[in-house]
């Protein structure tokens, strides 16, 4: 997630309609006259809809003191690929230059965008969620997987913010030594081409539209080259409880999804009873990007802003509870 502090600058640009002038110096790359895009979101990019002859696209940027370019060259040029290859995944859209990501300067700075097309179909909420869609959800992220390999140019790794865990939180020593204990079983992984490669990194019910009982996934802002397992256990964390186990009301459709993703690869046993260690290394992670996202808060900041601050550092405890669970249940010799 970008700093709270990024996010506020440019929401002091929108307008009570919702339009930006940042947003109108991105869009033009595309041909959009000024006052076109409006502001939809801000959290790992902002993002802002562009109609589109009755439809809608999506104007997705990041400031290039946040991000740089390569990152989000990497993720246009793999959407573009899987989606002409067949894949469930939108495409990006090339801007009046005929490139799919532009660097354009604003009165914020350097922003690096990119335009995609929208994903046909309705949001389904995990409550709503059939074990047929469970299935094609699973189908899905497994398809992503297959045809991604090898389109790795300009990825990061993932987990590379576990180092962080001991310079942010030295004080905390139930967190240090759960995260040290998970970070230790994760050098021992095998990272061979059945179970590492390209993934999503947030295939998750929020970022994916379904029609005709399949989903097309829109956010591939978190992809990187990561095991498998870490991805499945994070699109289906809201499967799961505390220590990353499915719960017994989402058991089925949690079978449901690893049965989908087996009827295109492989996905064995010992694979599944990594997947809450992959919970827990995901919950470090996210605890350090929110721990960072937050900084330190202004006095004079927006009743909108410190009621997100409220809600992350919510989540914060959480995720830090998440790691401090399985961690322990490592250290007790409980097999994962």
């Amino acid at each position: 997630m970008m700093p709270l502090t990024e996010i506020d600058r440019l929401k002091q640009t929108v307008s009570e309609a919702w339009d930006s002038p940042v947003a109108d110096q991105v869009a033009a790359e595309w041909g959009y006259p000024a006052g076109t895009a409006r502001w939809w979101r801000s959290s790992a990019s902002h993002v802002f809809v562009l109609p589109d002859n009755g439809r809608r696209r999506y104007l997705r940027f990041v400031p290039g003191s946040y991000r740089g370019p390569r990152p989000v060259t990497a993720v246009a040029e793999l959407m573009a690929r899987l989606s002409d290859g067949g894949s469930p995944v939108v495409r990006p859209v090339a801007a009046e230059s005929g490139a799919l990501t532009v660097t354009v300067a604003t009165g914020l700075g350097a922003m690096h965008a990119m335009v995609v097309e929208p994903a046909p179909g309705e949001e389904v909420d995990i409550t709503e969620l059939s074990e047929s869609q469970a299935w094609h959800w699973g189908q899905a992220l497994a398809h992503v997987h297959r045809d991604a390999a090898g389109l790795d140019a300009g990825l990061p790794e993932s987990f590379g913010e576990l180092p962080a865990i001991g310079e942010l939180f030295a004080h905390d020593t139930a967190l240090v030594e759960a995260t040290a204990r998970l970070a230790d079983l994760m050098s021992d992984l095998p990272r061979g081409q059945d179970r590492w490669g390209v993934v999503h990194g947030d295939f998750e019910l929020d970022n994916m539209a379904w029609e005709d009982g399949r989903p097309v996934a829109y956010d591939f802002d978190e992809a990187a080259l990561s095991w498998y397992a870490a991805d499945i256990a994070y699109a289906v964390r809201d499967l799961t409880d505390h220590t990353g186990q499915p719960t017994t009301e989402h058991r089925a459709r949690f079978d449901a999804f690893l049965a989908g993703y087996r009827s295109v690869r492989p996905f064995g046993d010992e694979d599944v009873g990594r997947l809450p260690l992959f919970a827990g290394l995901h919950a470090a992670t996210s605890l350090v990007r929110i721990t960072r996202a937050l900084g330190e808060p202004d006095q004079a900041e927006p009743e909108w802003l410190t009621e997100l601050r409220n809600d992350m550092t919510d989540m914060a405890r959480t995720h830090r509870k998440l790691v401090i669970d399985i961690g322990q249940a490592v250290g007790r010799g409980i097999r994962l």
